[in-house]
C-alpha cells in the first residue's frame, strides 16, 4: 500500500490530495492550525506557565543518564522506553513547576549571593578543596547545562527544597503518640508453627487430565510472535579515515584552546546587605568605616567574621576560594581584577549590597604545549567534519530506503552490508534488536504489515540503522507433545498445594473447636515454638511473621488463636499465637528522642505529600 503511494506521489493522486487538504482548510478555518502551531513548542502548561518541549527533552535525557549511572556500564540503555521516560519526566516537571509556583507565592526567595556561595561550596566543583571553574564548566556541560541554565535550575531546586522543609518542618508528635508507637514497635509475641509439607509424589495425573487442561487453555500455549530483520548499520567511526585536517586549522584550534584559559583568583569579601533594616546610605557608611579600620591595620578575616552578612564565607574570614572570570557579579569581578595580591578594594556596590574585596591569591593558567594537545585537536577537528558527513549520509540512507522496496540498493549506494538478525519477539533480542526503538519499528504497522523500510533509527550518537522485516512468524498453537511435560509439572504442584491446604484448613477447624489436642503431632511434625519474637525476628518465614503480628491477642493463656498460611513453595503452615508481650521497661531519653525524630519526620513528609497533592488538584494543568 505505502509503496503504491510512493510510486504515485509525484502524479495526479498527490495533486488531488493537496486539493482536498485546501478544501478542508477552507471549511475548518486556519485558527486551529495556528493554535496547534502556537502549542507545538510546549509540552504542558501549569497555571498559565509553559513547560517547553526542550525542557522535557532535557529532563528525559538527564533522567536517562542518571539511570545509566545508577545501573552501571553494563546496562543496555536501549531497553529504556522513551515514552515512559518522557511521561515520567513530564510528571516530574509538572510537580516541580507547581511547587515552585507555591514557593514563590509563599514568599520563599534566594539571593544571587547566596546562590553563588552554594555553587562555590559544591564538592563536585572543587579540586583540592577549592572551587575550580574549569571543573564546574565540565561537570555542568556533562549534564547539558550552560552556566545560566545551571544557576536557574539550582535556584529552582533550592526554592522547592525550602518549601518542602517549611511544610515538613511543621510536623510534630505528642508524647502519647510516641509511647503508643513504641509499645507496638517493641511488642513481642509467643507463637508456634506446624508445617504441613506438600507431597507432589502423591499426585497422580492421567493423560486425559493433561489433554483437558491443554484444550481448555489453548491461549496459554501459543508460540511467541517473532520477526527476523534485515538491516543496514551506519557507524560514525567509519568516516574518520575519510576526512583530513590542515596544519593551519590545527594551529588556529590550538590558539583558541589556550586563549580560553584564564587565571583564577582567590577572593575574600565583607558584605553588608541592603534591606529593610539597613538602607543603602547606612550600609555604605558602615562599609567605609570598616575600610578605615582595615587601613589602620586591623585584620580582614576577623572583621569579616564579625561583620559580613554572607553566611557562606563569613565563618571562613570572608574567603570565597578560587574562581575564574564569569562567576561573580560584574561590579564585584571588575573590582577584583583591578587588585594586586594582598590589596583591599574601595567599597564596591553590587546587586547584593556593599562589599570590601581582598585579593588573597592568583593562580596562573597552565598552558599545555601544542604537542600534548595535537591528538585531541585532530580528533576534535575531524569530529566536526565527521558529524556533518554522518548526518548527511544518514539522511541519504533514509531517503534511499524510503524509495526502495528492499535494502539491497541503499546498502550498495553507501558501500554497506545488509545484515540479518536472529528471530526475536516483542520483548526484544540481543544486540541491535535489544534497542527499544528498533523493536517498536519492527512491530509497527508500516514495517510489519505494509512491508516498508523503516526510517533512520539512532541506536546511539555513533550509530544509525535502517531496517525491514524479512520473516514474520505469527503466534501459533504449540503441539501438545511440546508442552505436556510443563503442564504435568504445573498441575502436580497445584494439586499438591491444594491437597495440603485442604488438610491444613480441616485441622485448623478442629484445633479451633478443641477437637484436636494442641500438642498432638501431625505426620511426624511437632509444633515449633518461638518465644518473644520481634517484628524483625530472624529464622521465620516473612509471610508467617507478618501473619503473626496481624493475629488478634488470645483471650487467655489457655486459649491460643490459630491461623493458616500458604507458603510460596506450596507448603501450608499452621500458626498458633500463645501470647502478646508488652514492653515492661520505660523508654530512655535517648529512645524517646529517636522515636520523636522518626515520627516527626514521617509526619512532616506525610504533611508535605498531602500539601503537594492539594496544590496539584487545585492547579490548572494542560498537556499538549
Amino acid at each position: 500500500m505505502l509503496q503504491d503511494i510512493r510510486d504515485k506521489s509525484q502524479g495526479w493522486i498527490a495533486k488531488t490530495i493537496i486539493g482536498v487538504i485546501v478544501v478542508l482548510m477552507a471549511f475548518t478555518g486556519v485558527e486551529a492550525i495556528f493554535q496547534a502551531t502556537s502549542n507545538s513548542q510546549d509540552a504542558a502548561e501549569v497555571n498559565g506557565e509553559a513547560i517547553s518541549q526542550s525542557e522535557l527533552a532535557q529532563a528525559a535525557d538527564l533522567q536517562r543518564r542518571q539511570m545509566m549511572q545508577r545501573l552501571g556500564k553494563d546496562f543496555d540503555a536501549s531497553l529504556l522506553d522513551d515514552k515512559m521516560l518522557k511521561d515520567a519526566a513530564l510528571k516530574g516537571l509538572i510537580e516541580r513547576k507547581i511547587l515552585l509556583q507555591s514557593a514563590t507565592s509563599a514568599g520563599f526567595a534566594l539571593s544571587s549571593a547566596a546562590l553563588d556561595q552554594v555553587i562555590l561550596q559544591i564538592p563536585a566543583f572543587q579540586e583540592g578543596g577549592k572551587f575550580n571553574a574549569d571543573l564546574f564548566d565540565q561537570r555542568i556541560r556533562q549534564q547539558g547545562f550552560t552556566r545560566m541554565q545551571f544557576r536557574q535550575e539550582l535556584e529552582k531546586d533550592i526554592l522547592t527544597s525550602q518549601l518542602q522543609a517549611g511544610v515538613a518542618g511543621s510536623g510534630f508528635v505528642t508524647d502519647e503518640e510516641i509511647q503508643a508507637f513504641a509499645r507496638l514497635e517493641k511488642q513481642t509475641r509467643d507463637f508456634a508453627t506446624l508445617a504441613l509439607k506438600a507431597d507432589p509424589k502423591a499426585v497422580k495425573l492421567s493423560d486425559e487430565q493433561l489433554q483437558a487442561y491443554y484444550n481448555e487453555r489453548n491461549s496459554q500455549f501459543m508460540s511467541q510472535e517473532q520477526v527476523v530483520l534485515e538491516y543496514i548499520e551506519l557507524k560514525k567511526a567509519a568516516f574518520f579515515d575519510q576526512v583530513e585536517v590542515k596544519d593551519e586549522d590545527l594551529q588556529s584550534a590550538y590558539q583558541k584552546e589556550i586563549a580560553s584559559l584564564a587565571e583564577q583568583r582567590q577572593a575574600a569579601h565583607i558584605l553588608l546587605e541592603v534591606n529593610d533594616k539597613l538602607s543603602d546610605a547606612q550600609a555604605r557608611a558602615q562599609i567605609e568605616a570598616l575600610k578605615q579600620r582595615l587601613d589602620q591595620g586591623e585584620d580582614f578575616a576577623k572583621l569579616a567574621k564579625e561583620f559580613s552578612k554572607d553566611p557562606g564565607s563569613a565563618t571562613k574570614g570572608g574567603d570565597l576560594g578560587y574562581a575564574a572570570p564569569g562567576v561573580y557579579d560584574p561590579a564585584f569581578e571588575e573590582a577584583l581584577y583591578g587588585l594586586k595580591q594582598g590589596d583591599v578594594s574601595a567599597p564596591v556596590r553590587s546587586q547584593f549590597g556593599w562589599h570590601l574585596i581582598k585579593l588573597l591569591g592568583v593562580q596562573a593558567p597552565q598552558v599545555p604545549s601544542f604537542a600534548s594537545l595535537k591528538d585531541k585537536l585532530i580528533n576534535d577537528l575531524k569530529a566536526q567534519q565527521v558529524e556533518a558527513r554522518f548526518v548527511e549520509v544518514s539522511k541519504e540512507l533514509e531517503d534511499a530506503a524510503f524509495e526502495a522496496s528492499d535494502l539491497a540498493q541503499p546498502a550498495q549506494e553507501q558501500g554497506l552490508q545488509v545484515k540479518t538478525s536472529a528471530a526475536f519477539g516483542r520483548e526484544g533480542g540481543v544486540g541491535v534488536t535489544a534497542n527499544r526503538q528498533v523493536i517498536q519499528a519492527a512491530f509497527s504497522q508500516e514495517v510489519l504489515e505494509d512491508s516498508a523500510n523503516s526510517g533512520a533509527i539512532e541506536l546511539d550518537p555513533e550509530t544509525v540503522v535502517v531496517l525491514r522485516v524479512k520473516e514474520h512468524h505469527k503466534p501459533a498453537l504449540l503441539p501438545f507433545a511440546e508442552v505436556s511435560a510443563g503442564i504435568r509439572e504445573q498441575l502436580t504442584v497445584e494439586h499438591a498445594s491444594e491437597a495440603v491446604k485442604a488438610k491444613g484448613e480441616a485441622l485448623l477447624v478442629s484445633l479451633r473447636e478443641g477437637k484436636t489436642p494442641v500438642a498432638q503431632a501431625q505426620d511426624g511434625q511437632a509444633w515449633k515454638l518461638v518465644e518473644a519474637a520481634t517484628r524483625n525476628q530472624e529464622g521465620v518465614d516473612p509471610l508467617v511473621l507478618q501473619q503473626v503480628f496481624r493475629m488478634p491477642k488470645p483471650a487467655s493463656a489457655d486459649k491460643p488463636t490459630f491461623v493458616g498460611v500458604s507458603l510460596a513453595g506450596g507448603d501450608f503452615v499452621l500458626v498458633r499465637l500463645n501470647g502478646v508481650n508488652a514492653p515492661v521497661e520505660a523508654l530512655s531519653d535517648e529512645e524517646k528522642a529517636m522515636y520523636r525524630r522518626f515520627l516527626t519526620s514521617r509526619s512532616g513528609q506525610q504533611d508535605f505529600t498531602a500539601y503537594s497533592r492539594q496544590q496539584e488538584v487545585a492547579a490548572k494543568i494542560e498537556r499538549f
